[in-house]
């Protein structure tokens, strides 16, 4: 943290054991890639370590907001919000990396079924937590619905970037690296909807997964809370 953003300590103690959890979690994936890479003397799955760094930069860019002892302004937030939501579908987008998944001489099938499911479990682990600090931030400034509103929104958007992730091969850089292209080619999939119905396949079903599964998780911490309140 800068000294312009100085960290505040009960911030980083509430938040200290989610990033123990998270960190033990990635820590498996590498060790499971690592011991591949040596069993096999091949790189075939050491991909996925980029992916999982791409996958980390949303979450890092929402902590550091929340860790941060005074909230920034929003003049601060709106580009940090842009990048958060460029990046985010990278986490998620894990998830379709399982696509990879066959057997390979070297190691056992369910070898890599555990490491390709490790990466995609930090993906949306990564992905919702990310994305349960910007609801709360929205939800702090603008209100219940807003909060929701932006959650939904935000997971429409990241399923839809996983289809041009994972189909169309674009990356999250593309909007400045190569931006008429995937303009073209976001707009002709609005515009002829029928001829492209594997992009609103694609994306309605990955929308409503991820929006199921972070409903879920925001629930599941709910009944712990109401637990602990009971006791």
């Amino acid at each position: 943290m800068s000294l312009a953003m100085p960290l505040s300590l009960p911030a980083l103690r509430h938040r200290l054991p989610l990033l123990l959890a998270l960190g033990l979690s990635l820590a498996l994936s590498f060790v499971l890639i690592a011991v591949r890479v040596v069993l096999t003397q091949q790189l075939t799955f050491v991909f996925l370590l980029w992916n999982l760094f791409l996958a980390a930069i949303p979450f890092a860019l929402s902590a550091a907001i929340h860790l941060a002892a005074h909230r920034p302004k929003a003049r601060l937030l709106l580009p940090v919000g842009v990048v958060w939501l460029l990046f985010f579908p990278n986490a998620p987008y894990l998830v379709t990396d399982l696509f990879h998944l066959e057997p390979r001489a070297g190691v056992p099938y369910w070898y890599d079924l555990a490491l390709i499911m490790s990466c995609a479990w930090n993906g949306l682990m990564l992905a919702y937590a990310s994305l349960m600090d910007m609801h709360t931030l929205v939800r702090q400034r603008l209100g219940f619905l807003a909060g929701w509103g932006f959650a939904t929104v935000a997971l429409g958007l990241s399923a839809f970037g996983v289809y041009l992730g994972r189909y169309l091969r674009f990356n999250s850089w593309d909007i400045l690296s190569n931006p008429f292209t995937l303009f073209y080619d976001i707009v002709q999939r609005f515009l002829h909807p029928f001829h492209n119905w594997q992009t609103w396949g694609v994306t309605v079903v990955f929308w409503a997964f991820l929006l199921i599964g972070y409903a879920t998780v925001r629930l599941l911490g709910r009944v712990e809370a109401a637990t602990e309140r009971e006791k």
